[in-house]
């Protein structure tokens, strides 16, 4: 599990980098990248849990139940990965309705604080209770 852990994490970076080089030019694709950022950021985090989900709401309804519930993570958090998922659906299926340069900025700041808050828990369960 820590090895398709720490890939999904790795996908979560290299998503969170194309966000960013793409919010200018082709928001559409960096809400989509956004989005992706922290779905294998949290992918990531619920591997090493022993987790896996097979759907997309499946990893946001863990994510309020087993982590913003909980208080494991802020529920800002919860809200900003709303938003992203959102954000996401419009720029893969909007249609006429693209996504603004503003909102794939706010994407870009809103998933880097979401991997931001998951890195230590991810760190923490990827060290294990004995700190291996």
């Amino acid at each position: 599990m820590k090895e398709f852990a720490a890939a999904e994490w790795d996908r979560a970076g290299r998503a969170l980098e194309s966000a960013r080089q793409l919010a200018e030019t082709d928001p559409d694709s960096a809400a989509s990248r956004a989005y992706y950022a922290a779905f294998h950021a949290l992918t990531a985090l619920f591997a090493l849990r022993g987790e896996a989900f097979s759907k997309h709401s499946g990893v946001r309804a863990a994510l309020h139940r087993d982590l913003i519930q909980t208080g494991v993570l802020a529920q800002e958090l919860g809200r900003d990965y709303d938003f992203l998922l959102e954000l996401r659906e419009t720029g893969d299926y909007g249609g006429v309705t693209p996504v603004h340069a503003d909102d794939a900025r706010l994407a870009v700041q809103r998933v880097a604080r979401l991997l931001a808050a998951v890195a230590p828990v991810y760190t923490a369960l990827l060290a294990g209770p004995t700190g291996s």
